[in-house]
Parts: structure tokens; C-alpha cells; sequence
């Protein structure tokens, strides 16, 4: 075989990065039935699904209430309203992240202050947030200013990235210290967990879930979740939810139409009795690609995601390794039919729309780096033995030539 009929050969396996299909299959009846529950009802704003699925997903995360809403991206838009967060403000978070969360900062008219991330984890390191508040910021009467923009540090914003808790226990401590609210981005991490049992979500002030089809609890499009314990904020967060109406027609606050669709939930309710058993699959795949890259003997071409501290629920929304060339390795997999994903190749103060914050490379290296380094491959729960294998193979083959 000649070099150029062996390139374009099929792949001895097709490995993608996601394939829904196989979760939809066993659970498609029971779907099927709730879908025509509701279409019969025909109540499909904030009806009874939804509800359900408030009351669900709040125990879930160790929360009292739940408020359903059309996106995560909207919860993290609907917390920054509740909360009061907008012009003249300031939100501390990471620029390495999905871009909702510094675009919601933004879109409130706040300013996002970006703080670089733990290289081992990908998430807000403590020690940096505490550098951007002594250097940066200043007391003025009760108020925390940063210096350079004259706004106002109303919150922080940590990041449970790839389904891994932020380190909470330091970064509330220094919120807290600061008086900060704190927003916890758990839109990649229902049911994560730190080494003290605490579900992302109910650390801070207000926990904000996504359902975008392909997290661990996906819905059948877009949808999300506020989850806290303070019940006036739940009261705010349900007001906001509908124009900012309470009663019907009279409005006190300038809110949005972030309803959480009644469709969804109904769905939603089904998936969730699966998700520990979803969850429990993507680590225990997670446990075979640990275990079989540490036997291939990369070295420092391919380095796992460390293990999660001890008594941690890491849910492996993505399972992310760090590589050497990464992106000749992820042509190299393509060719060889396995699917990835790069999450996410230009940290948000590099991004154009943030060029009036002023940053410049340089300023966030771990951020920058693990934007240079990092790739994800296929971890969702229906993965079979043989395809780990084959990825595992497939990039061992790439380093050794």
C-alpha cells in the first residue's frame, strides 16, 4: 500500500467525541410518553414538570430552592441582576473559561477582572484571587475598588471547570473577608463534589447549572438552574425569572423571560435518575484512560488530569489532557476516526470583544498555557472498553512515530 492510499484508508475504529444516540436509545419510550403528557396538558410555561424538576435537582445539589431557567447562560446573567451587579461594577473571575461566564459579566454591564487559573486543576486559584485584591484593589468606606477602572468588586465568580469543584474553602474565605458575593459557575458540574461532601452549587451565594445537551444531565436543547439556600434570593432570582413581575402585570423590577421550558423538564425529570450511573461511567473511564496512559510511558507528552483531592467527586464532564504538539495530535486522531475537542484555545482576555480591558499576552500564563496545551477526548459514559484502547493506542502511536 502505497503512502498516500494508507492516509486515506478508513480508520480501523470511529471514536466520537460524543455520541448521544446511545444514551437516547434505552430511555426513548419513557420520553416519548412524558413529551405527550405535556403536549396533552398543553401547559408548557412553568407548569408542574418544571416545577418537579426544581424541587429535584435543588436536593440534588444540597440546595433549598431551585429556579429553572432557559440557559446556563442565563442563570449566570439571571444571578448577576439578583444580585444586583451592573454599571459602575466589577466581577473577579477566570479567563480561562467558556465564554458565558465574562460575556453575562459584561452583558450587566460589570466589568470582568480576570484572575489566573491553578495549572492543575484549570480552575481560579486561590492565591491569585488574593493578588488581584491586594494589588489591585483598595477599601473605599465599605467599598472594594479596583484601582485602574474605578469600579466597584461586587463578586467573584469561580469556575468548577470540566466537572471538577473550584479549591472553595480558600476562595470563599478571601471572598468573604473582601465581601464579596460569591457565583459559583457550575454549568459543567451538577452533582461535583469537594472533599467535604459539598455539591457544587451550594457553597456560595447562588449556583448557577447548565442543560445544554451534551453535560452530564443534558435536556433536548437549550436550559438551566439557579440553585441556592437563601430564600430571598430565590424569591428575586423567580421575579427576574418572568419581567420582574410579582403579581402578574406589576412590575418593581426590570427583569427578563428566563423561563426554563416545560418540555425540557419533563425530560429532564426521566434523565435525572440516570445521572449518578452517567456520572459513574465517565469516571470510571476516566480510571482506564489514568491507569493506561501512565503504562504507555509518555512521560511528558501526554499528562493525565490529576486525581481529584481525596473524598472529591470529580464528574468528568471532560476529560482534558495536556500534550505536547497538540495540534499535530489532534489532526493525527481525526485521520484515525477518534473525535476531540480543544476547550478552549483563546483565553477570554485575548479574545477581540474584551480588547477594552486592555490585557495583553503575557498576563495570565497558566491560562494561556493550558489554552496552548490542552485537548479533550471521549469520555461519555457508553464508551466501550476497546475504543478507550484504540485512544489510548492511537496517541501512544503519534508520540512514538
Amino acid at each position: 500500500m502505497t503512502q498516500s492510499q494508507a492516509a486515506s484508508a478508513a480508520p480501523a475504529m470511529r471514536v466520537p467525541l460524543l455520541d448521544l444516540k446511545l444514551q437516547y436509545r434505552p430511555l426513548a419510550a419513557e420520553i416519548q410518553v412524558a413529551i405527550e403528557q405535556v403536549c396533552a396538558s398543553q401547559a408548557f410555561i412553568l407548569g408542574p414538570a418544571v416545577k418537579e424538576l426544581e424541587t429535584a435537582v435543588a436536593a440534588y445539589s444540597q440546595c433549598r430552592f431551585g429556579i429553572g431557567v432557559s440557559s446556563g447562560t442565563d442563570a449566570l446573567l439571571l444571578a448577576l441582576m439578583a444580585l444586583e451587579i451592573g454599571a459602575g461594577d466589577a466581577v473577579i473571575t477566570s479567563p480561562f473559561t467558556f465564554f458565558a461566564t465574562a460575556g453575562t459579566i459584561a452583558r450587566s454591564g460589570a466589568r470582568p477582572l480576570f484572575c489566573d487559573i491553578d495549572p492543575a486543576t484549570f480552575n481560579l486559584a486561590p492565591a491569585a484571587l488574593e493578588r488581584v485584591i491586594a494589588a489591585q484593589c483598595e477599601r473605599r468606606g465599605a467599598a472594594l475598588v479596583h484601582r485602574a477602572s474605578g469600579t466597584h468588586v461586587k463578586a467573584v465568580m469561580p469556575v468548577h471547570l470540566y466537572g471538577q469543584m473550584a479549591d472553595m474553602v480558600p476562595l470563599l474565605a478571601c471572598a468573604q473577608a473582601a465581601g464579596l458575593k460569591v457565583i459559583e459557575d457550575a454549568a459543567q458540574a451538577i452533582g461535583a463534589a469537594d472533599s467535604a461532601g459539598r455539591r457544587a452549587g451550594s457553597v456560595g451565594d447562588v449556583g448557577c447549572l447548565s442543560f445544554f445537551p451534551t453535560k452530564n444531565l443534558g435536556a433536548f436543547g437549550d436550559a438551566g438552574m439557579c440553585v441556592t439556600g437563601d430564600a430571598a434570593l430565590a424569591e428575586r432570582l423567580e421575579i427576574l425569572r418572568v419581567h420582574g413581575g410579582k403579581p402578574k402585570y406589576y412590575h418593581a423590577l426590570i427583569g427578563g423571560n428566563f423561563r426554563l421550558d416545560e418540555l425540557q423538564a419533563a425530560v429532564l425529570n426521566i434523565k435525572l435518575r440516570f445521572l449518578d450511573g452517567w456520572s459513574a461511567g465517565r469516571q470510571r473511564n476516566a480510571a482506564f484512560y489514568d491507569t493506561a496512559f501512565a503504562g504507555a510511558r509518555l512521560g511528558d507528552a501526554v499528562r493525565s488530569p490529576p486525581a481529584a483531592p481525596r473524598g472529591a467527586r470529580h464528574i468528568y464532564n471532560q476529560y482534558v489532557i495536556r500534550c505536547g504538539g497538540r495540534d499535530a495530535l489532534r489532526a493525527h486522531l481525526a485521520a484515525a476516526g477518534v473525535g476531540t475537542e480543544i476547550y478552549y484555545p483563546v483565553p477570554l482576555h485575548l479574545q477581540q470583544c474584551f480588547a477594552y480591558l486592555g490585557h495583553r499576552a503575557g498576563e495570565f500564563p497558566e491560562a494561556e498555557r493550558a489554552a496552548a496545551e490542552t485537548l479533550a477526548l471521549p469520555i461519555y459514559p457508553e464508551l466501550t472498553e476497546p475504543q478507550l484502547r484504540y485512544v489510548v493506542d492511537t496517541i501512544a502511536a503519534h508520540y512514538r512515530g
